[in-house]
């Protein structure tokens, strides 16, 4: 018994050893750096959905949309339709250590909220990190585990997305929950540069040119309907960030459009609906 002791010991040993090692060339007779190691779990610059949360043997199934982000300067964000959830969080190894978790703190419907409370509560500490395939399964040290997807990007063009958040400059709101459903922001890019949906209470149309990660926004065209002032000022956000030249950033269903002056929005990419035929059809004929 002893000497089984001991040879686990000396395993432990020589895996976090091999932890600590960082990225080491291999060996290769062809010399080019296909033998290297690399000792971190590739979780950086990654789009993963959010599937379940496991948190004190209970399982909460994500919200669709739901996604959770590790960007190179060493932060993670985490987005389940409501609040933005943002912590730092270091990876070495097979480890990736989090600072305490800050959010937004808007009011949500029960299941995101319930989804974001578990996200916080595993959010918080060292977890371990297990890559199959383009599984990953984060596992804190009292067990609780969140089980993700690696998120293939949307295409640009054909896509009809959401409008879900409204950026300006380093600050990131909402688009308010309660718009009635043929006002809910959307944009759909064509192949032949145009652009059209709803800005939150007019359609519209115009161009868009793409050209490498920018779109030059034309002039919109649409209509010219009044509507309750929040949906107004949804609106005047949403024009604001389609406005002349942009810069754009497409991470799994997630896109984000952010004009020169700091002015944007985030959208998710949705199945295209009647009702965005029909917004579509309706800004025909405005010139």
């Amino acid at each position: 018994m002893h000497t089984q002791r001991m040879a686990v010991s000396v395993s432990v040993l020589a895996l976090l050893t091999l932890a600590a090692c960082g990225t080491e060339s291999g060996s290769g007779s062809g010399g080019d750096g296909s033998d290297t190691v690399q000792s971190d779990v590739p979780v950086t610059g990654v789009a993963w959905s959010v599937d379940s949360l496991t948190v004190d043997g209970k399982k909460t199934e994500a919200p669709e949309g739901s996604r959770l982000e590790f960007d190179p300067k060493g932060r993670a964000k985490a987005d389940f339709g409501c609040n933005h959830i943002s912590a730092d969080a270091q990876v070495k190894g097979d480890r990736i250590t989090f600072g305490k978790p800050v959010s937004t703190q808007m009011a949500c419907d029960e299941a995101t909220e319930k989804a974001e409370k578990a996200a916080l509560a595993a959010m918080d500490g060292e977890v371990t990190a297990k890559l199959s395939g383009e599984k990953l399964t984060l596992t804190t040290e009292g067990g609780d585990t969140f089980a993700l997807s690696e998120e293939k990007p949307a295409a640009l063009a054909g896509t009809r997305w959401a409008v879900t958040t409204l950026l300006s400059g380093e600050t990131a709101t909402s688009v308010p929950a309660g718009l009635p459903k043929d006002r809910v922001p959307h944009l759909t890019f064509g192949e032949d540069g145009t652009v059209h949906g709803n800005s939150g209470c007019n359609s519209f149309h115009g161009k868009a040119e793409v050209k490498g990660s920018t779109i030059t926004f034309g002039p919109p065209a649409g209509t010219r309907k009044m509507c309750p002032e929040a949906e107004m000022e949804t609106e005047r956000a949403v024009l604001a960030a389609l406005d002349g030249p942009a810069t754009y950033t497409i991470k799994g269903s997630a896109l984000t459009v952010t004009s020169k002056d700091g002015k944007g929005i985030g959208a998710t990419a949705t199945p295209a609906t009647a009702e965005g035929t029909q917004a579509t059809e309706g800004t025909q004929g405005h010139g």
